[in-house]
């Protein structure tokens, strides 16, 4: 017995020394998150004229994110002179409308007219035969589709494609506190008007966002998609990769496509609304 335990002391020694020792494992530091913040103001909007065929009489168009003459989900700002009227005619897509500036007109050519102030929404079914006015110093709108190309097409290429159009005047928007939701914190006295959602399994949406007089805070958004215009008021926009500060005016934009915070600031004594368009939540902070 003596003679056995001795040699399984001896293996078991020597397997000890001849075993590896194992690295200490060091803790690396957090992955640092990249910001994906980005600010288009919009005095750095590029314009060009929305329906070329109509030379001089074409309203401009100004791209704020993805691309109107190609297949991808795309935002723009269209510009209309005091007193445009367009003949009737379709869009090939789906678009959904916000009245930045002055006032616009968007119905049946025989319909009377409903002029929508700043704030307003509108949407215009693919297919449908339609005028759109225009009236005031300064006339901008910002219009959306979720897949392009954007084309103007005349009246006999009229299709039906079973949507409704929608006008909702600046004063029918129906807006709620925290109480009815909870992406808006208490103390922010913030409100939301919930506008539309996708029905594709997407995720998409789209509603305004009232942030009060004198706030400051955050937007915090989670989706890969996040798009939001500035409809009315002035905010101050601080980029987080640089501290720098940017102040947004009615049509200017930001985005990001990933999780981000923005931090916001209204520092005049009037309201400033927000349209986003996302695919994930919200939460505004104060």
């Amino acid at each position: 017995m003596k003679k056995i335990l001795y040699v399984v002391i001896a293996v078991s020694i020597a397997i000890s020394c001849t075993e590896e020792k194992k690295p200490v494992q060091k803790v690396s530091n957090p992955k640092k998150v990249i910001s994906t913040n980005k600010v288009v103001l919009s005095s750095e909007i590029e314009w060009q004229k929305l329906n070329p065929a109509r030379g001089d009489k074409s309203p401009l168009a100004g791209t704020v994110w993805g691309d109107r003459k190609d297949t991808v989900a795309t935002g723009f700002l269209a510009k209309f002179v005091d007193g445009f009227s367009s003949p009737p005619h379709i869009h090939n897509v789906t678009y959904r409308a916000v009245v930045i500036k002055g006032l616009i007109h968007n119905d049946d050519p025989n319909a009377a007219a409903m002029w929508m102030p700043q704030g307003s929404f509108w949407t215009q079914p693919a297919g449908e035969s339609h005028i759109t006015s225009a009236k005031g110093k300064e006339n901008i709108a910002y219009v959306e589709i979720d897949s392009g190309p954007y084309l103007v097409k005349p009246i006999d290429k009229a299709f039906e494609n079973g949507e409704r159009p929608v006008n909702i005047d600046a004063s029918n928007v129906v807006w709620v506190t925290s109480e009815a939701t909870n992406w808006i914190s208490v103390e922010s006295n913030a409100q939301i008007s919930f506008l539309w959602k996708s029905n594709n399994n997407d995720g998409l949406q789209g509603f305004f966002v009232k942030l009060p007089k004198q706030f400051t805070g955050e937007i915090v958004s989670d989706g890969e998609i996040f798009h939001a215009i500035l409809v009315q008021g002035e905010l101050h926009y601080t980029l987080p990769q640089n501290r720098d500060v940017k102040i947004l005016d009615p049509g200017s934009y930001f985005t990001a496509t990933d999780e981000a915070i923005h931090r916001v600031v209204n520092e005049t004594n009037d309201d400033s609304i927000l349209y986003i368009r996302t695919n994930g939540d919200i939460k505004v902070k104060y």
